[in-house]
């Protein structure tokens, strides 16, 4: 088992190394290929969760549409197709994985800002 470990550590990503939880608004930059054409597509919301370790580590990501419709996305934190990782906010709350925020609408889906010393 130790050695699957090192062999996968050449592998990992330094998107790993970016410090995000669940609470924390993150801007998600993945290339999208179509055909022979590929675009970048920015994907903003909040991280409910993240799960796994090592080079199956993934991290699910919610916003809510233009019709107020929510959506979730589930990314692999070391895939080749995320161009970039960017935390927008950091967020304060209690628990891992922040489920709760599917059955919220308006006011009570928001999550307050976490505020850092400087």
């Amino acid at each position: 088992m130790e050695i699957i470990k090192e062999i996968e550590k050449g592998f990992i990503s330094e998107k790993s190394e970016i410090e995000f939880k669940a609470g924390d608004t993150v801007e998600v930059s993945y290339r999208i290929v179509e055909g022979n054409k590929t675009r970048i597509q920015k994907y903003k919301g909040t991280v409910i969760q993240r799960k796994g370790s090592g080079m199956a580590e993934s991290f699910t990501v919610r916003k809510i549409s233009a019709n107020g419709i929510g959506v979730e996305r589930i990314f692999p934190l070391n895939s080749p197709l995320i161009e970039s990782l960017e935390v927008e906010m950091r967020g304060k709350v209690r628990q891992a994985r922040i489920y709760y925020l599917r059955d919220r609408v308006g006011k009570s889906a928001r999550i307050k800002e976490l505020k850092t010393a400087k």
